[in-house]
């Protein structure tokens, strides 16, 4: 991928709760390579929560204060995914036009776009 320069949605806030953008050119300077560091370390947060979340909705005996732990933690593991998600959405290739010359639009993405 050819370097570009743009803003990167940080997977954290500042300290009024405001989105942090890094201005950049490419993905291998030390404030990127932290951004994608914390990046995994959410999304693995978020499937450990998943998994923890579901193991305490089938027990019948899980307290009120237990549901709404969970319900606390999916929040946040949600709202760091979706940020994740847009922040990679926004560094993923333009798409491009089919083989066929017509204005259907299909992704032209190597396997490393995907994680």
């Amino acid at each position: 991928m050819t370097p570009h320069n743009e803003l990167r949605l940080l997977p954290w806030s500042g300290p009024d709760g405001k989105p942090c953008f890094l201005s950049t050119d490419g993905t291998n300077g030390p404030l990127s390579r932290l951004a994608d560091r914390t990046e995994a370390a959410q999304l693995d947060l978020a499937a450990e929560v998943l998994e923890y979340s579901q193991e305490v909705l089938t027990d019948e005996s899980s307290s009120l204060e237990e549901l709404r732990l969970v319900a606390s933690d999916l929040t946040g593991a949600l709202r760091d995914a979706l940020r994740v998600a847009a922040s990679r959405g926004h560094r993923l290739p333009t798409l491009g036009t089919s083989d066929h010359g017509d204005s259907n639009k299909v992704p032209h993405l190597s396997a490393g776009a995907f994680g």
